[in-house]
């Protein structure tokens, strides 16, 4: 049974960082696109899809970030333990939110029940 469990979230204020941990089990993460969506209260409401944070490829040679966290996340891999962190540096209010971990190739896709992070102003 593949299991994504995430961890690491947190409230901090503005300006602070976390780092997010995601440690995959059932599968050999080293096959898979790992990455990280999030979700907000708001956005949950409106009934919009989880928005892309970042992704990294099977061998950690390609990264992909959204334009909202350029320059502030870094996202990162280690197969030897099957986990993906995301280190996310210069918090801010709006990135407030649910953050889950997601493994993704061209047959499956699995979801993590996702970490809460809170950034206060």
């Amino acid at each position: 049974q593949v299991q994504l469990v995430e961890s690491g979230g947190g409230l901090v204020q503005a300006g602070g960082s976390l780092r997010l941990s995601c440690a995959a089990s059932g599968l050999f993460s080293s096959y898979y696109v790992m990455g990280w969506f999030r979700q907000s209260p708001g956005k949950e409401r409106e009934g919009k899809e989880r928005e892309f944070v970042a992704d990294i490829s099977p061998t950690g040679g390609r990264t992909t970030y959204a334009d909202s966290v350029k320059g502030r996340f870094t996202i990162s891999r280690d197969n030897a333990k099957n986990t993906v962190y995301l280190q996310m540096n210069s918090l801010k209010p709006e990135d407030t939110a649910v953050y889950y971990c997601s493994a993704r190739n061209s047959a499956s896709n699995h979801w993590g029940q996702g970490t809460q992070v809170t950034v206060s102003s």
